[in-house]
């Protein structure tokens, strides 16, 4: 199990830190990040999905072929062995988390962990399915220092997609993801939480590629999704 001891906040994603669970007899590498109260998340994850207020992020890194039936439930286990409570937002990945990258653009922070052994495009053939999503791949979690309306949240996680399939398509992968990939993006509430500079700036509205923090957002995503899928390609 984990230690149940408090993580210390921090409101940089760059001091996301690394502990480990067991899972099948194994340790394997747990991503936290703990950024405290004030912030508001926009998020596809299994748990803490949706947008909202939330005071955590962790990635949780899980074995091949990975089965149980309540992901929700386990990511709240993990998240209270890590010391977490309160509204959070939970990944999980068979990808290596250990080998996580970073990159960063005028303020905005990237994290990305990747495999991408299963691959495709999205407007694929086929009818879908019905059944619960495997942990997911390429998981993408962002950090921009200004409040974002909720559509510019939105439109925050079409730019870092956007991105991750730039970096795949110009390092071949003939990709645009993988079929469970998550993306979380993260900023101060609008009512005032933000640091330095930004306090008290009023949300941005537009977070697309050509927008001024849609464009960093872009390309930090862009780079640390690079970064980590480079060597799988071989």
């Amino acid at each position: 199990m984990l230690p149940r001891t408090p993580l210390l906040t921090s409101a940089s994603l760059s001091d996301a830190g690394l502990l480990t669970h067991v899972e099948q007899g194994r340790e394997w590498p747990l991503l936290v990040w703990a950024p405290g109260p004030g912030v508001r998340m926009v998020s596809s994850a299994v748990l803490g999905g949706g947008i909202g207020t939330r005071a955590w992020v962790l990635n949780a890194q899980v074995p091949p072929g990975y089965d149980r039936s309540d992901p929700e439930a386990h990511l709240r286990e993990l998240a209270s062995g890590a010391g977490l409570s309160g509204p959070g937002v939970g990944l999980m990945t068979a990808a290596s988390v250990a080998d996580r990258r970073h990159a960063a653009d005028g303020g905005v922070r990237a994290v990305v962990t990747a495999g991408i052994g299963v691959r495709g495009w999205a407007a694929a053939p086929g009818p879908g399915t019905v059944a619960a999503p495997r942990p997911g791949t390429i998981n993408i979690i962002v950090s921009v220092p200004v409040a974002l309306t909720d559509a510019a949240l939105v439109n925050a996680v079409a730019t870092a997609t956007e991105a991750k399939t730039q970096a795949l398509v110009e390092l071949g992968a003939d990709a645009s993801g993988t079929p469970t990939d998550a993306v979380c993006v993260a900023a101060p509430s609008p009512t005032g939480h933000a640091a330095g500079p930004f306090a008290g700036v009023p949300a941005e509205p537009f977070a697309g590629p050509r927008s001024l923090w849609g464009a960093r957002l872009a390309r930090a995503v862009h780079r640390a999704t690079r970064a980590a899928c480079e060597g799988l390609l071989a």
